[in-house]
């Protein structure tokens, strides 16, 4: 085993086989993407990639395998080859994230022009950062060099894509099935979840990085508390009714992460800026594996450096809009007021709203694959949202809505607003 040394899980032990598909160019392309875009102009310390978060995600999602395997009833090698997947799927989660993260979504072409057959549901939506994923795992130089490094145990870029989507492979549909038992939506839990090991690692790392608290948690007491149950035919992921406190801590620093650092009005700005960079149709993200591979941070940053676009000079120079007021969901219904004062007054500015929620899972009860909860002394398995009153609690969206405004017109949109 080979030793990396890892300033959040401390050392993370890598095969030599990995270490090959770790030095793989669709991997190594992640050390020039910033896991958190341009958070770090409010937080210096930010500056982190999703080369790193991958391989933490990766070290997290070896503990979760190993408990939910624990009461599997398989074969050595059978384990052996899911750990392995497992550990790789999650290494690979975010091979398809574009430069600058999130943002840059918004000028990804058409999912169908990725050319990937079953895995789109529909061709004329937009593409995802998941489908590139898919793209890189499945057609891409990578898929042989899987192949080649760890083929001989059943492990595929197709086997890899499957459990980051959470669809069965095409034309392999029972790669998950041991002992008649499909084990898929399990081990998906672990690379996409209410609880993964995607979260486990950024919230830990993104509140180290911006040198905030608000991310921390007890990981390991709620890894500890990991295991799996029979649920409708199949096994689902479930916690030890003494590791609810952990999870509920895990929720509210998820929570906090948004309000104090995801959502953060400076870099909310820069996004916004970048936007309307693309809304000039100046820069597109191509559609093969090979163009998408040319793409990162450095390679937005050039482009932007040579484009006479004045949003593109402003993201440049560093020169952001004044944040000039702040709103919440509560008075939301100020915007058009406030909006309208500011258009009839001449004042450059532009809105950017930010919403998200504690919990997609408890609005998709129906959709999502359960978390579930164990009180063996009461015999009981319950739905995790039935379990703990905070989906509840924060049920309502996180929903930040700011206006910003030119510099200099910072001053006359006060007294426009100011007045009556």
């Amino acid at each position: 085993m080979i030793a990396i040394h890892d300033p959040i899980h401390g050392t993370i032990e890598v095969s030599a086989t990995e270490i090959k598909l770790i030095d793989s160019r669709p991997f190594q392309r992640l050390r020039h993407i910033k896991q958190l875009g341009f958070s770090e102009l409010a937080f210096p310390g930010a500056t982190h990639t999703r080369y790193a978060h991958s391989l933490g995600a990766m070290a997290m999602a070896t503990r979760m395998v190993e408990r939910a395997l624990a009461v599997v009833e398989a074969t050595d090698a059978e384990k052996a080859r899911l750990r392995q997947t497992v550990r790789l799927a999650v290494l690979f989660h975010d091979l398809g994230h574009a430069p600058m993260s999130h943002v840059s979504e918004r000028v990804m072409p058409d999912a169908g022009e990725l050319a990937l057959g079953v895995w789109v549901d529909d061709p004329k939506r937009q593409a995802t950062h998941e489908d590139y994923t898919v793209l890189l795992l499945t057609r891409s130089e990578l898929t042989q060099l899987i192949d080649e490094q760890v083929g001989a145990i059943g492990v595929t870029g197709a086997r890899l894509a499957a459990l980051v989507m959470g669809t069965p492979p095409p034309g392999d549909e029972k790669a998950f099935v041991v002992g008649g038992v499909d084990l898929l939506p399990l081990l998906h839990q672990i690379v996409s979840s209410e609880m993964d090991a995607d979260r486990m690692d950024y919230l830990r790392r993104d509140a180290y990085y911006a040198g905030v608290t608000y991310g921390n948690f007890d990981h390991q007491w709620l890894t500890a508390n990991i295991t799996a149950v029979e649920w409708e035919g199949t096994l689902a992921m479930a916690l030890q009714h003494r590791g609810m406190w952990a999870f509920e801590n895990f929720l509210l620093a998820r929570y906090h992460m948004f309000l104090s650092v995801y959502y953060h009005y400076t870099p909310i700005c820069f996004d916004s800026l970048l936007g309307r960079f693309y809304e000039s149709g100046e820069y597109k993200l191509p559609a093969d594996a090979e163009g998408y591979l040319a793409t990162d941070d450095v390679e937005l940053n050039m482009a932007l450096r040579r484009s006479s676009d004045p949003w593109a000079k402003l993201v440049v120079r560093r020169r952001p809009y004044r944040m000039l007021v702040e709103t919440h969901e509560f008075s939301a219904k100020e915007a058009p007021t406030i909006d309208a004062k500011l258009k009839d007054a001449g004042v450059d500015f532009f809105r950017a709203t930010s919403r998200g929620v504690l919990s997609k899972y408890f609005r998709k009860r129906d959709e999502a694959f359960p978390l579930l909860v164990i009180e063996p002394e009461r015999n009981r398995v319950s739905r995790i949202e039935d379990y703990t009153p905070l989906y509840r609690r924060f049920d309502e969206a996180v929903a930040v809505s700011r206006v910003y405004c030119k510099p200099e017109h910072l001053e006359l949109a006060k007294k426009v607003l100011a007045s009556p």
